[in-house]
């Protein structure tokens, strides 16, 4: 099948995001199966300016219309690191910017703009490739009002959306409508209308072939009023399209066993090289070593639904123990600001880097004992999937995927390799960190932990078989029609 996957993010990005990490695995294994996908995506400052990179013009170019204005979209072509083609839309009054959604934790004002811009634009690029393409797959709000303008043009293209954040909907006022140049008729309760506002994800959720999101929890919270985040009745009447498919973990990347990244590798059956990693990490960030008390940390991004508004209460409580704590992430300017503080409070027990860097993200994976993930949403759980590789256990809130990830630890029957709270608040998850802590003086039973949570296995090729029959079932229902 020809297959494009439309998304704000992906290679050669980087970020700390699981939406980059999908970009890369998902059109990469779903090649390996035989298929022909490729990836569009906007042609951002980072991404020009990657000399690693390489990238050539394609000489196509094509108007586009956003309002009353027209924007000239520019295309490019590359391929990732592991050789997923990429298409790049380029319109440098758009993404010829220091970040992709906004700065210092600002969004952008014409964000509605920029991505009616891209979905035009790569809606455009797939009317002009060759052989014709048969998917269409949108990821999240900034590619999914693709589906509303192929139903719009009668396309014959079948369209598939995944939400991988509800909370997140590219929600406008409603005179933003206007850019879309779409008939009156869609800005209704039936369309893209939403409260008299423009809703993006609302418009892909109504107008898709169909819909999928990323676990089985994740796919039931956001059908309820506390995880829908407004959208919940429109998921509810459009249930017999919605489909969960777990994602994986890209283990070529990501697994301590063959990761050059690293100062030693390891396997369950050769912990010592963990150790080794360990004091790099102590060492780099300059930490103290000893005496020997847990190595907590986190890579990920500083907004509230990742759970930092319980855990920053926390941290003087937790940093007065003997242990040490690493977050590498950015996000809202407060949360920056407080980490910032508290790393200079606690100098040798507390070390937080804001600018995301590859090689570090996989020390702090292999370095450090437990991974903190107290969110509040975890669709996915792909960081929890990455940690358990590479012998970290979780402290965690139960949401999302995480409850399909992460066994939580029973003394009593032996079983599991995590630790998780079910109450969203500040003191249920200090009671989870405060069981690992436990746990964590009795090195056997550690061990035994880390090498169960290290045996856990969560590739791609699952969810590739999924999203495969999946394509299969709308073209073929494509045929029958025709036949």
């Amino acid at each position: 099948m020809r297959i494009l996957m439309i998304s704000a993010e992906g290679p050669p990005l980087q970020r700390t995001g699981a939406l980059v990490d999908v970009m890369e695995a998902l059109p990469h294994e779903l090649r390996a199966r035989g298929h022909d996908v490729s990836v569009a995506l906007p042609y951002y400052r980072e991404i020009r300016e990657n000399r690693a990179f390489k990238k050539k013009d394609t000489r196509v170019t094509v108007d586009v219309q956003v309002g009353d204005k027209t924007y000239v979209a520019k295309y490019l072509e590359g391929r990732s690191a592991g050789g997923v083609q990429l298409f790049l839309v380029r319109c440098d009054e758009f993404f010829d910017r220091p970040g992709i959604y906004g700065e210092c934790g600002q969004a952008y004002e014409d964000n509605a703009a920029r991505f009616i811009f891209f979905c035009k634009a790569a809606l455009e690029l797939a009317r002009r490739l060759t052989p014709p393409l048969q998917i269409l797959h949108m990821h999240d709000w900034t590619a999914a009002l693709v589906p509303v303008f192929v139903r719009a043009h009668n396309l014959p293209l079948k369209t598939v959306l995944t939400i991988h954040h509800v909370a997140e909907q590219g929600s406008f006022w409603g005179l933003d409508f206007n850019l879309t140049n779409l008939p009156t008729s869609f800005f209704t309760l039936r369309g893209v209308e939403f409260f008299g506002r423009l809703n993006f994800l609302k418009g892909g959720i109504l107008y898709a072939d169909r819909i999928t999101t990323v676990s089985e929890y994740y796919r039931r919270e956001i059908q309820g009023p506390s995880g829908g985040c407004g959208l919940d009745g429109v998921l509810r009447e459009n249930a017999h399209r919605l489909t969960a498919i777990l994602h994986g973990a890209d283990y070529t990347r990501w697994n301590p066993a063959s990761d050059r990244l690293l100062p030693a590798r390891y396997d369950a059956r050769r912990l010592r090289g963990k150790e080794t990693c360990r004091e790099a990490l102590l060492k780099q960030l300059k930490l103290a070593s000893a005496p020997r008390g847990p190595v907590f940390g986190m890579a990920t991004r500083l907004v509230e639904e990742k759970g930092f508004e319980i855990l920053m209460p926390l941290l003087d409580r937790l940093l007065w123990d003997d242990v040490r704590l690493i977050i590498l992430g950015e996000g809202d300017p407060a949360y920056e600001t407080a980490l910032a503080v508290a790393s200079r409070k606690f100098r040798t027990k507390f070390a937080y880097m804001k600018n995301y860097d590859e090689k570090l993200a996989h020390l702090i994976e292999a370095g450090m004992d437990i991974t903190l993930i107290p969110s509040r949403f975890e669709p996915a759980g792909l960081s929890a999937m990455y940690s358990l590789k590479y012998g970290a256990l979780p402290v965690a809130r139960a949401t999302g995927g995480i409850q399909e990830i992460i066994e939580d630890y029973d003394p009593t029957a032996d079983s599991g390799y995590g630790f998780l709270c079910y109450e969203y608040s500040t003191e249920a998850f200090w009671d989870a960190i405060k069981r690992a802590r436990e746990i964590f003086r009795d090195q056997s039973v550690w061990t035994t932990l880390v090498k169960r949570a290290m045996a856990r296995s969560f590739s791609w090729d699952a969810a590739a078989q999924s999203y495969e029959a999946l394509y299969k079932e709308l073209v073929g229902a494509d045929d029958q029609v025709a036949a």
